[in-house]
Order: structure tokens, then C-alpha cells, then sequence
């Protein structure tokens, strides 16, 4: 149905955004789902490319259409192989992130975005920026590190920013705005060509103390 007098954006009960996140918050307890027996069969791929054509592809998010891309692709001849089954199984691990940690409910972030491989990382002149949050400790310490070695911190997500720094403890920004406005433009500008690296914290912590 055809909403021609915006009848349903007008009402108080309409909120796109928490829709949204409604979508996201489904996919992700779609995708740990899936993965609970250990493996991906080739009905469970079909619906869900299916259930995401319906849902979540609208949303414009890189992070979801990045995982939407790959699975169309496997699926493309008609065909869930035994090796796209396994690299599945493994994108919705990364997809749907980690387990509850506490009782604060604070979440291992999805690694989806990450590069793979991830980088070598070089300090001088090279700009860093952090997302999430640190476990390392608050992330006026993790900056000095990088100040330290003659690195820099970035103000904002650009061009000129060569590392985002991903902090191992997600909290709700990840389930609720589409991974952070953060992760999402760096993941458009990487995907435009851009030499920025999304790397987890535990490889920045490998990179800096072996």
C-alpha cells in the first residue's frame, strides 16, 4: 500500500530509524542462529539472501551490503559449495560478532569490516583514529601511544586517515546505528579506493608490544 498523504511518517508510532535498527538487530540474531549447528546448508543461504532482499539492502549500510555482496556471489550459480558453505559459516561468525560479556551487556564487536589480512603498521606520519570501546584502557592512552611514535590522530574519518583502530568492546552504537558512522565511512572510502585499514584493536595491540 501506497502511503500517498504520509500517513504513517506522520504518526507518533512511525519511526524509520527504530525500524531500522530493528532490521539490523533480526539479521544479526539471524546470522548467530544460523550459525549455532556449525554449519551452512544451501537452503539456510537461500533464505537468508532471501530474508535480506526483503529487509536490510534498503538500509544503504556497507557493512550489511558488504556481506549481502559476497553471499549473492556464492549463490550466483545456483550452488552452495562445500568451501563457500565454510567461508559462510565464517562471515556470519564475523557478522554477528561475539557473545555477552558481563553484566554490563557489552558485546566483542562483528569483524566483518576488518581487512583481510590485516596490515603491517608503521607509526611515523601515519594517522590513526579509535572507535568503540578500548580495552587497552580509556583512549587518551591509547592515543599517546601513537604520539609517542610519531604517529598522529585524526579528528574526523577522511582520506587522510591511513588506520581505524576498532575497540574490542562493542556496546549498542554496534547494534543500533549500523556499526558506528565511523566504521561505515571508512568502509565507503575503502571500498572507493581509499588506503584506509580497519584493524582490530588486537592487532594494533600486536603491532605495538609483540
Amino acid at each position: 500500500m501506497v502511503d500517498l498523504h504520509q500517513e504513517f511518517q506522520n504518526s507518533r508510532f512511525f519511526h524509520e530509524a527504530r525500524i531500522d535498527s530493528r532490521s539490523v538487530d533480526a539479521l544479526i540474531g539471524i546470522s548467530a542462529g544460523l550459525c549455532a549447528d556449525g554449519t551452512i546448508n544451501q537452503q539456510e543461504a537461500v533464505f537468508l539472501k532471501g530474508w535480506m532482499e526483503g529487509n536490510v539492502t534498503h538500509l544503504e549500510d556497507p557493512v550489511i551490503n558488504l556481506l549481502y555482496r559476497r553471499l549473492n556471489d556464492m549463490l550466483s550459480d545456483g550452488i552452495l559449495n562445500a568451501e563457500e558453505s565454510i567461508e559462510l559459516l565464517y562471515l556470519l561468525k564475523q557478522f554477528s560478532g561475539g557473545q555477552k560479556i558481563g553484566a554490563s551487556g557489552t558485546t566483542t564487536p562483528s569483524t566483518l569490516p576488518l581487512n583481510t589480512p590485516p596490515p603491517v603498521l608503521s607509526w611515523e606520519d601515519r594517522v590513526f583514529m579509535f572507535t568503540g570501546t578500548m580495552a587497552y584502557g580509556p583512549r587518551k592512552y591509547c592515543e599517546a601511544l601513537i604520539t609517542e611514535r610519531g604517529g598522529q590522530i585524526g579528528g574526523s574519518v577522511t582520506k587522510k586517515v591511513n588506520f581505524l583502530v576498532v575497540g574490542s568492546i562493542a556496546n549498542d552504537q554496534w547494534l543500533h546505528s549500523s556499526y558506528g558512522l565511523k566504521i561505515k565511512k571508512a568502509v565507503e572510502l575503502r571500498e572507493a579506493g581509499i588506503p584506509i585499514a580497519i584493524i582490530s584493536e588486537e592487532h594494533w595491540q600486536q603491532a605495538l608490544f609483540g
